[in-house]
């Protein structure tokens, strides 16, 4: 419970983070680009032995695997950072934890976890309060900002997803090199982006990819290390409801973010279907 804590705060720092810094970045990939090499440093910081011993036990199926989480990372920043200007830090947020319905999924149906009727109760509910989010009157004009979300959703959920899929198909002593060929494909293709767009990254774009890059780290860390302790269906569902309670109450507070009756029904809905995910 104590690595699921760590995750659940690494979590809020970055989405109040990129909520700061999302009118001042002018190089979003450059920004990204050292959010994911300081990721990557990290990763060879804490592996077991010396990088070079520990990534020659690394098979190609860990390396595969965190080859393609690199990517799905990488994205699922990009429209992390596009919704949070358009729909908001509190919807996107919910958005992305919503992605926990994936993981669950993909624990129940393919790794063979236990899902009780709260749980099922707790989906039907999630997808009510999607739906009911979507189509705020008067809000319809908006269809490409909203598709956002859902691209939020599942981008954010694959992420987690694969980390669960290390956790049952990788090397488990390799798990700091997953997360090193997690994070050093996301910058090469950041870095490739970067090149192709021909935007000079700025000494700021590359302060606020640091400093995003050390809880988007331990993040990722103390998922794996929780998944090592606990049940998928137990652990995606409490980070999901933790995170949204903690930014919905600071966003409403601090930045102010004004919802309808209707959004804050249904966010009291998707709490009570994480809740219910979680039993």
């Amino acid at each position: 419970m104590f690595y699921l804590l760590l995750a659940i705060i690494s979590s809020v720092m970055i989405s109040f983070i990129m909520r700061y810094i999302e009118s001042r970045v002018q190089n979003q990939m450059g920004m990204f680009m050292m959010n994911y090499l300081v990721c990557a440093i990290l990763a060879c910081m804490f592996m077991q032995n010396v990088p070079w011993v520990a990534l020659q036990t690394m098979t190609v199926k860990d390396s595969l695997l965190g080859i393609v989480t690199g990517f799905m990372y990488l994205y699922s920043f990009v429209a992390m950072k596009a919704n949070m200007k358009h729909n908001g830090v509190m919807l996107t947020t919910i958005f992305m934890k919503l992605g926990v319905l994936l993981p669950t999924i993909m624990a129940v149906v393919i790794f063979h976890e236990t899902l009780s009727g709260l749980q099922l109760i707790g989906f039907v509910l999630a997808i009510f309060a999607i739906i009911l989010i979507n189509f705020e009157k008067g809000e319809l004009h908006s269809g490409g900002k909203k598709a956002l979300l859902f691209v939020s959703l599942f981008l954010s959920g694959m992420c987690d997803a694969m980390s669960n899929v290390f956790e049952q198909m990788g090397t488990p002593i390799n798990k700091d090199g997953f997360l090193f060929a997690t994070f050093a494909a996301a910058c090469l293709v950041a870095m490739l982006n970067m090149f192709k767009e021909k935007n000079k990254m700025t000494k700021k774009d590359a302060l606020y990819g640091i400093v995003i890059g050390i809880p988007n780290y331990f993040s990722a860390r103390f998922i794996l290390l929780a998944l090592g302790q606990m049940p998928a269906v137990l652990v995606y569902p409490t980070f999901s409801v933790s995170t949204i309670v903690v930014i919905a109450f600071v966003s409403l507070v601090v930045f102010k973010e004004k919802l309808s009756v209707k959004k804050l029904f249904a966010i009291g809905i998707i709490a009570l279907a994480l809740c219910l995910l979680n039993l």
